[in-house]
């Protein structure tokens, strides 16, 4: 059984990475110019909402290969990832089935625009945010000594963007340059989704 959650998690994690990965890289390319609207909203709405659910999986598998008191944390980090599946799953939802859709018929969505300080500005911050909170306590899942140092590293490293973001987000005066001090997670993120990939490869091969 615990062979099946092993890969459950690889392949959960790798799904997640992957999507996170292309993220980054559109994202990217929307800064560069290359793509632009709507296709450019559409690739980062999708990508983004690709990271989520399988994230969470991997997060599940995380807390049922744990054992004993750190079993604690690993559920900490199970709450905040679910917390962070619902925000993101809201927000990139309504914006690929509701605004983009809308906007390219002349029709104004309204209060569903994601602009600064608005309702789904803050959906995304909070989804970002919670993403961060469910590595911190997933960090304290490994140990501080090889093998598990690096992914623990990453974890906590993950969580200390947190307050780079919400600096991003909340900042009462927006501005593009902003965007880029939560830029670290673009490095963050996707090394850790991948880590814990590699990690539950490695556990579920010496089972």
């Amino acid at each position: 059984m615990q062979k099946y959650i092993y890969r459950f998690g690889q392949y959960s994690a790798s799904i997640s990475f992957l999507a996170a990965l292309a993220y980054c890289i559109v994202q990217i390319l929307q800064v560069a110019g290359v793509i632009v609207y709507p296709l450019d909203d559409i690739l980062i709405y999708s990508f983004s909402l690709c990271i989520a659910p399988p994230f969470l999986l991997s997060i599940l598998a995380l807390h049922y290969s744990i054992s004993g008191e750190k079993k604690i944390w690993s559920h900490g980090a199970l709450l905040f990832a679910l917390m962070y599946t619902i925000f993101v799953t809201i927000m990139y939802t309504v914006q690929l089935a509701t605004v983009i859709p809308q906007s390219m018929h002349d029709k104004s969505p309204g209060v569903l625009t994601v602009t600064p300080h608005s309702f789904f500005w803050t959906l995304d911050a909070l989804g970002y945010i919670s993403m961060g909170i469910s590595t911190l306590f997933a960090s304290f899942v490994f140990e501080n000594k090889r093998p598990q140092r690096l992914i623990r590293i990453f974890f906590i490293a993950n969580a200390a963007v947190v307050p780079l973001i919400s600096m991003a987000y909340f900042y009462p005066h927006f501005s593009v340059a902003l965007l880029f001090i939560g830029s670290p997670w673009m490095i963050t993120a996707p090394g850790s989704i991948l880590l814990l990939a590699l990690f539950f490869k490695k556990q579920g091969s010496g089972v």
